[in-house]
């Protein structure tokens, strides 16, 4: 098993960072996280450098002032508990955020040569939040940066929310290769949050193919990040009675900002059997129902 691929909580903080995932450190071009958490009335500058951010809340409200505007992010109380607004900050920007009342925000980048977009402030209201897969794969996806749902250069962001004992990121499925139409080369990375009493788990599996080999089977926990720079990916397992969230972080080299996944072609058939079952009535979550 590599267990480079897995950051338990804490082992990857730095300065301000809860958690801090570059290019360099991951070892890979493109994909970046940091996590920030603010104390009642704490600010901190952002320099984007040669990366396009989001400023995402996980948990409390914040602003983010940036080239003579400020965006007022209503945040939520939790992951759980509603999608949230956000900031784009392009690259080679600078930004403060400040949080009067405290909060935990994640900072997902990608490194881009492009620069042709402005700071902006995306709505909770015009984020998509899809139920997909049925039965105990039922899982919900708050669908933040995606092509078709919000423009950036390179950077693709998602949350997935996933009911305790359910399985999500399943079937398996791989994005590493560029193969037009079918598939494209993306860095993932996976950042978790369980709901409870700080004593849930879930597991995430990754595993290579014959020429790219990679094994993971990790037991993750709150804070907890796996890294994903090829292979197959998935399942993502919610122990019953935990239910499991994480972010999703991808970025590539492909121009033309696609993501396109391919399955595991063992496991793809399980997609057909979704068609005679009912998405789990507990989803969507909180708010959103």
């Amino acid at each position: 098993m590599n267990s480079k691929y897995h950051l338990p909580a804490g082992t990857s903080a730095d300065g301000p960072y809860d958690l801090l995932v570059t290019p360099e450190s991951a070892g890979w071009g493109y994909s970046g996280l940091r996590i920030l958490t603010l104390a009642p009335g704490e600010t901190h500058a952002l320099s984007t450098g040669d990366s396009e951010f989001l400023v995402l809340p996980l948990t409390g409200s914040c602003t983010v002032t940036t080239d003579g505007s400020t965006f007022e992010l209503t945040g939520r109380t939790g992951v759980f508990t509603s999608a949230t607004d956000f900031a784009y900050l392009p690259r080679e920007s600078a930004a403060v955020i400040g949080s009067a009342a405290g909060g935990r925000f994640a900072l997902p980048c990608a490194r881009t040569e492009r620069s042709s977009l402005p700071a902006r402030y995306g709505r909770r209201e015009d984020v998509p939040v899809e139920l997909r897969g049925a039965g105990a794969c039922s899982r919900q996806v708050n669908n933040y940066c995606l092509p078709g749902t919000f423009d950036a250069e390179q950077l693709l962001v998602c949350e997935v929310l996933t009911p305790g004992g359910n399985w999500s990121s399943y079937p398996p499925h791989k994005h590493d290769e560029t193969r037009p139409g079918q598939e494209s080369e993306l860095e993932e990375i996976y950042y978790f949050q369980v709901s409870g009493d700080g004593n849930g788990f879930g597991y995430q599996r990754v595993y290579g193919t014959p020429d790219r080999p990679i094994d993971v089977l990790a037991e993750v926990r709150s804070g907890d990040t796996v890294l994903i720079p090829h292979g197959w990916h998935g399942p993502s397992i919610a122990a019953p009675g935990y239910d499991l969230y994480y972010l999703n972080v991808m970025a590539g080299p492909g121009q033309d900002r696609a993501w396109l996944i391919c399955d595991d072609p063992a496991h793809g058939w399980v997609r057909a059997t979704w068609d005679a079952q009912d998405v789990d009535d507990r989803l969507p979550f909180g708010e959103n129902r």
